[in-house]
């Protein structure tokens, strides 16, 4: 179990290559290769967690799984939550396990990531199915030093989550999707 307070910022980019640009301009060391991450949000028929701007979360990629809790997001010029994570080797029984707690997916999204570092920053770019982002994680002063490196100052900070994001592009387009899945 990794439990940590959680620091970042996300920044619009136009495109995959663009934001890999900018991770080459600021001399960022890769640390892993791009894959797909399966995203499903839950909560109890109540909606407690989302009531108090908490998550649960299982993501999956290359065939493990990760259990996620985080906190609410404290008011700051950053996103800051607390964030508790255990890895489960069999996916299907940490979702069986949930399903038996009543707890129930009630949002799914999914992006490409591929990781790199800087200093205690970790960068990455998300390729998603409403744009391309790079999300800065670490402490304060290297994740500003970097945005301001790559040219972005503190109006440029995304601070809402994928969903949300989701959410607004659904709205202003008039989308009928559900869930932020790339097409099959």
């Amino acid at each position: 179990m990794t439990t940590n307070i959680e620091r970042e910022i996300k920044l619009r980019f136009e495109s995959a290559d663009a934001a890999r640009e900018a991770m080459a301009a600021v001399r960022a060391t890769p640390l892993r290769e791009r894959r797909l991450q399966d995203d499903t949000l839950f909560d109890w028929p109540d909606r407690r967690l989302a009531q108090a701007h908490q998550l649960l979360r299982v993501r999956q990629e290359l065939g493990t799984a990760t259990l996620t809790f985080k906190g609410a997001p404290q008011s700051d010029t950053m996103k800051v939550r607390e964030e508790i994570e255990t890895t489960a080797g069999d996916p299907v029984s940490l979702l069986a396990m949930l399903d038996r707690l009543g707890l129930h997916a009630w949002f799914r999204y999914q992006k490409y990531r591929q990781e790199y570092t800087r200093g205690d920053v970790v960068l990455a770019v998300d390729e998603t199915p409403v744009g391309t982002f790079a999300e800065l994680e670490g402490d304060e002063h290297g994740i500003i030093a970097l945005a301001t490196e790559m040219g972005r100052e503190q109006g440029d900070y995304i601070l809402d989550s994928y969903r949300g994001l989701f959410l607004k592009k659904r709205e202003a387009q008039g989308l009928g999707m559900v869930d932020m899945v790339f097409e099959a």
